[in-house]
């Protein structure tokens, strides 16, 4: 689907308005009741799809994920994970689902698998993701060239 002449505007800006407030909440409840911060390191892998937080050497939660997507920084361009054929499928998750709820709800960018990095329009992207597929936490890393976005679902502390 590359029809840019429908778009329900502000269906998209209530959409977004209402994930960032759900992000903004959730986001600093998690890292709040399970000290995401400070001493902590992580461990990611897109092969299984699981994120694990450590303290002391000692891993103390874990998590799945999802990759929403990848923004090229030489090419300035976003692409959908589910547009990426090189991703192992498991840290594909649900996100079919995203791409869809697109297409049924008039919000194009969801629906394309990719375009022009624009920094509002990858973070309203991200957050929408995030509230369609119930993700408890947004996470992003930097490799070289690339930001890789993520969504963390299935937090579990583990007795490490």
């Amino acid at each position: 689907m590359d029809d840019r002449s429908k778009h329900d505007h502000s269906g998209w800006e209530e959409v977004v308005l209402a994930a960032r407030e759900r992000a903004r909440t959730r986001q600093a409840l998690m890292v709040e009741r399970f000290g995401l911060s400070g001493d902590v390191q992580y461990h990611w892998s897109m092969d299984d799809a699981q994120i694990a937080w450590s303290r002391d050497g000692k891993v103390f939660l874990t998590g799945r994920l999802t990759m929403i997507g990848s923004v090229s920084r030489p090419q300035r361009s976003w692409l959908w994970s589910w547009a990426n054929e090189s991703l192992p499928h498991p840290v594909l998750g649900d996100i079919e689902r995203v791409r869809r709820f697109g297409e049924e709800n008039d919000h194009p960018v969801l629906p394309w698998p990719g375009f022009d990095y624009h920094p509002e329009l990858v973070a309203e992207a991200r957050l929408v993701a995030a509230s369609v597929l119930d993700a408890e936490l947004l996470w992003a890393e930097s490799t070289g060239d690339v930001e890789l976005h993520f969504l963390v679902h299935d937090l579990t502390l583990t007795a490490g």
